[in-house]
């Protein structure tokens, strides 16, 4: 499975990307500092890379009040390799 490469892309997202869908492909719901906890990243970068993120719609808000993020169908389809790149530029 090949994913695609775009240029505002860092490994941060994959690693956060991979976080919220779980080994056991059971999504999770979680926060930036649970994020952060789970994964080599500040947490200032792993705020900057949900943004972004959400911007793409790969990430949106479970509960914008409490700032729980889930990974979209969309960011799914990136992690197995089923978009191409230029669905991802905007």
């Amino acid at each position: 499975m090949r994913r695609p490469r775009v240029e505002w892309m860092t490994r941060a997202d994959d690693a956060i990307l991979e976080f919220l869908l779980n080994e056991g492909n059971r999504p999770l719901i979680a926060s930036p500092a649970v994020i952060e906890a789970n994964i080599d990243y500040r947490i200032s970068h792993v705020r900057t890379r949900l943004r972004e993120l959400d911007s793409a719609g790969l990430v949106e808000y479970y509960d914008e009040d409490r700032g729980l993020y889930q990974i979209t169908n969309r960011g799914k389809a990136y992690l197995e390799g089923e978009l191409a790149a230029e669905d991802l530029e905007e």
